[in-house]
């Protein structure tokens, strides 16, 4: 699976703006049809994403198209023209049941068997982003093959439940930990959510630290400043990569010599301190740190 660290929104109908995400290096760049773009300007969204798709050079980006939710009236359009520019991958905004999920499961493979591309080859991202969504998260992760990761949406979240916001974010902190153990169970990646006062950066590094350190695989970016802050807070520094490495090749060179027991740096090296190890070393590799 690809490095998600950073998924920058960019609205759709505004070319301009596509072209500067163009040059970045993020990881993600979705092409935004839903809540970047006003009511009137979903159609220049449509067309402007389409001209984006086949006319824009995208060389470090994993290219997305965010289409309107299924209760707008706009899905079914969205998906079959974002699907026309063959974008690697769709996120599916404010899904709350499965069946949301195995229709666009439906409707993409239908498009891949008619152009006779292989399948599988467009992704889908669900971002979850109420009560609702949340509780039925169990058979959400499990609606599609094709589905790689769940985006958790903290500002609907909470105003579905009434919460007020906060920047510690003790309101949205059950529904994160939720996205966090549903995903994990099915090896998928977790998104987390959108810092949204983009000009406080130092404070974008706390939350950006905190959501790696409780095991997000990336988050959510509304600004072109976010990317490197983002991106560095979800990659493994050196000393970490090194030192999983080392409890890696320790663990196997005990089990080699029939070992019971292996310690490393006087601490006993236990199966869960291995399992953090190798993810470590996985979001590395996506990143790019080591082979």
């Amino acid at each position: 699976m690809r490095a998600r660290r950073a998924i920058l929104y960019v609205p759709g109908d505004d070319l301009k703006k596509i072209h500067k995400a163009a040059t970045l290096r993020v990881d993600c760049v979705c092409l935004d049809m839903e809540d970047g773009v006003a009511l009137n300007r979903k159609g220049q969204a449509r067309s402007s994403i389409l001209e984006a798709l086949h006319s824009i050079d995208f060389p470090d980006s994993e290219k997305l198209v965010r289409i309107n939710p299924v209760e707008s009236g706009f899905q079914e359009e969205d998906l079959r023209l974002a699907l026309s520019g063959k974008p690697d991958g769709i996120i599916i905004p404010k899904v709350e049941t499965a069946e949301t999920v195995e229709w666009a499961h439906r409707s993409i493979s239908e498009v891949e068997n008619e152009h006779r591309w292989p399948e599988g080859a467009i992704r889908l991202l669900a971002a979850v982003e109420s009560a609702l969504g949340i509780v039925h998260l169990d058979r959400i992760v499990r609606a599609s093959g094709r589905l790689e990761a769940i985006i958790f949406g903290a500002e609907d979240f909470a105003s579905s439940v009434g919460a007020t916001r906060s920047t510690p974010g003790w309101e949205v902190l059950y529904a994160r930990s939720a996205v966090l153990t549903y995903t994990s169970a099915y090896n998928l990646q977790a998104i987390d959510m959108v810092y949204v006062d983009y000009k406080n950066i130092p404070g974008l590094v706390e939350e950006a630290r905190l959501g790696a350190q409780l095991g997000f695989a990336g988050k959510q970016i509304i600004h072109p400043a976010q990317v490197e802050p983002v991106q560095e807070a979800f990659t493994p520094d050196q000393e970490t990569i090194d030192r999983a490495l080392r409890l890696i090749r320790a663990f196997e060179e005990g089990q080699s010599a029939g070992k019971g027991v292996v310690t490393l740096d006087g601490k006993m090296v236990e199966a869960p301190m291995i399992r953090a190890a190798e993810r470590i070393l996985v979001k590395a590799r996506a990143a790019g740190r080591i082979q």
